[in-house]
């Protein structure tokens, strides 16, 4: 297992924690996105390089919906059932409501809900995978000409600054145990059952396309923090198994976002889990029109919890099922 990710995450969480000014998280958020960007644009130049890939990407793409189905359809079960025994939401939401807690989204200093961010994220989800795209594209033209030492350099540079920025996010990210201490420890309970109705996924959709359980397991524990996921199955396994990591994760906000309809009816719960991770950025504006105001909190602490677990969990899941 390499000590890459745990050594750029140490270093970026000890930056978060120590360092105060605004500015320095400012451009720290620039930087990642830098990073994840031309990480993107690697990825993609890899696989239009390696021509077996590019002749197998229709396969690869529908085993990754498969495998995102699972993660999205256990998760949801999972946590219905948390939902509907020991952990009622409509419980949480009318308590929040006697005690008058919630997020301001009308507050215009809110940093949770301004629309620039919000825009920002969203627009992410659609840059990654046109970056992929152009990437792809330009590997097959530039087969001749680019060796794969080349994009090994960038990806490592790319790799290792982001890997420390999503540190200093998580550092920084103090919030955290403040909604715990209004909401109560109980709540730990929802993104338990979004993990490991992810990873119980990740086992069954790859014992149905007969993928070895170490790609499908992994790439569903990514549960939407595509690029954490896909940056580290590449850097483990090398760009094909890396391609599941992205797919799968960047498919499953789409298809949260497709369904929303359809999973509010059967819970609140299941909304929050399908976007997992995405819950405290991308998929928090958009599940917050259907889960309510007060629930948003849950929402956002959701995937705050998972967001920082996902980097700690993915070599774990990798080891045990290799």
């Amino acid at each position: 297992m390499s000590i890459i990710p745990f050594v750029c995450l140490g270093i970026g969480i000890m930056f978060g924690l120590i360092v105060k000014k605004e500015k320095f998280f400012v451009y720290s958020d620039k930087i990642s996105t830098f990073a994840l960007v031309l990480l993107m644009l690697v990825i993609g130049l890899g696989i239009g390089l390696d021509k077996s890939i590019v002749d197998n990407i229709i396969r690869i793409g529908l085993n990754c919906a498969v495998i995102t189905i699972a993660a999205i359809v256990f998760s949801v079960l999972l946590t219905f059932i948390v939902e509907k025994t020991v952990l009622p939401l409509d419980k949480i939401d009318y308590d929040l409501i006697e005690e008058n807690i919630q997020l301001d989204v009308n507050d215009k200093d809110s940093e949770l809900f301004k629309d620039e961010e919000y825009k920002k994220g969203s627009n992410l989800v659609w840059i990654m995978p046109v970056s992929i795209i152009m990437g792809l594209i330009a590997g097959v033209f530039l087969r001749p000409i680019i060796t794969p030492s080349v994009t090994d350099f960038f990806f490592t540079i790319a790799l290792i600054v982001l890997y420390i920025c999503v540190g200093i996010s998580q550092g920084a990210n103090k919030e955290v145990f403040i909604y715990l201490q209004l909401i109560g420890i109980k709540i730990v309970l929802i993104p338990t059952a979004i993990m490991f109705g992810s990873l119980i996924g990740g086992i069954v959709s790859g014992i149905i396309l007969r993928l070895p359980l170490h790609i499908s397991t992994t790439a569903a524990a990514g549960m939407s923090f595509y690029s954490i996921t896909g940056a580290y199955m590449t850097q483990q396994y090398g760009i094909e198994i890396g391609t599941y990591g992205f797919i799968v994760n960047i498919m499953r906000e789409f298809l949260t976002v497709l369904t929303m309809p359809l999973l509010i009816k059967i819970s609140p719960g299941a909304l929050i889990a399908g976007g997992a991770a995405g819950d405290m950025d991308t998929m928090l504006a958009p599940i917050t029109k259907f889960v309510g105001i007060r629930l948003s909190l849950v929402t956002l602490l959701t995937g705050m919890i998972l967001t920082f677990v996902v980097p700690i969990l993915l070599p774990f899941v990798s080891i045990i099922f290799q």
